[in-house]
């Protein structure tokens, strides 16, 4: 089992930053992937980005791409999600994930971002 625990979200102002942060604990050499995603009400989960822990190899939604930054610290086992530019349809429960390629089978409870216009 691979342990999830999500921080970091909250109330912004439209142009502004948060950075979100997923603290991996349990199996983690069972995982070689870190994604972001987000959910709104009535909303499918929806993929954000994505980060090996081998190599830091990144890939964003095109939604994200420019404004949202992917990041990790393996030896505190902990990926972040750096969001700038935030836009009020960035707004969104935003769920931290683990697993092998890109199949993810560990998820965490879950941060609220906010973003006011």
């Amino acid at each position: 089992q691979v342990q999830l625990v999500e921080s970091g979200g909250g109330l912004v102002q439209a142009g502004g930053s948060l950075r979100l942060s997923c603290a991996a604990s349990g199996r983690t050499f069972s995982s070689n992937t870190m994604g972001w995603f987000r959910q709104t009400p009535g909303q499918e989960r929806k993929f954000v980005s994505r980060i090996r822990w081998s190599d830091g190899s990144t890939y964003y939604a095109d939604t994200v791409k420019g404004r949202f930054t992917i990041s990790k610290d393996n030896t505190k086992n902990t990926v972040y999600l750096q969001m700038n530019s935030l836009k009020p349809e960035d707004t969104a429960v935003y769920y931290c994930a683990a697993g092998v390629a890109d199949a993810y089978h560990y998820w965490g409870q879950g941060t609220q971002v906010t973003v006011s216009s």
